[in-house]
């Protein structure tokens, strides 16, 4: 947050992390500010660009997505090519829900959904069949604690 937000940007940001889908009159009502007010605010927050687009979170288990994993991966090259021929691979795989870089003993951490092991195993054997890895352990998630939390803002 470089640029100063007071507690109205705050509530306004707040509120639309848990629901996007609030009218106007309802986000103001409940950051205690006019229609008017309040809409200038949002327009300015998303004139800076911390709004997104609305999105709808789904009940993965529900949709017959009750399993987990995430992947952690060791690489062996991180050559330019290598490094776009992966990339392509994991974003080609729409199970893979998150996709990060990261520090430490492995090189990049996946979070994949699927409906279950045998699914897994297909994700699995299609991401080491496209490009060559050095590393790869795979930790099931067993419950979900904490995730999809908002932002402290």
């Amino acid at each position: 947050m470089s640029e100063k937000m007071d507690h109205f940007d705050r509530a306004i940001l707040r509120a639309l992390q848990k629901d996007a889908g609030l009218s106007q009159r309802e986000l103001a009502e409940r950051v205690g500010l006019s229609q008017n007010a309040c809409w200038r605010r949002l327009n300015a927050l998303r004139a800076r660009g911390l709004t997104g687009t609305r999105t709808l979170r789904l009940d993965p288990a529900k949709l017959g997505l009750g399993l987990t994993v995430f992947v952690m991966v060791r690489t062996r090259s991180h050559s330019r090519e290598w490094l776009e021929r992966f990339h392509k691979a994991v974003n080609d795989i729409p199970n893979v829900i998150d996709f990060y870089r990261i520090a430490g003993d492995y090189d990049y951490m996946l979070k994949i959904i699927t409906q279950d092991m045998d699914s897994f195993d297909n994700i699995y054997r299609t991401l080491i069949n496209r490009v060559d890895l050095d590393t790869v352990t795979s930790y099931i998630a067993m419950e979900a604690i904490a995730a999809n939390r908002d932002l402290p803002i």
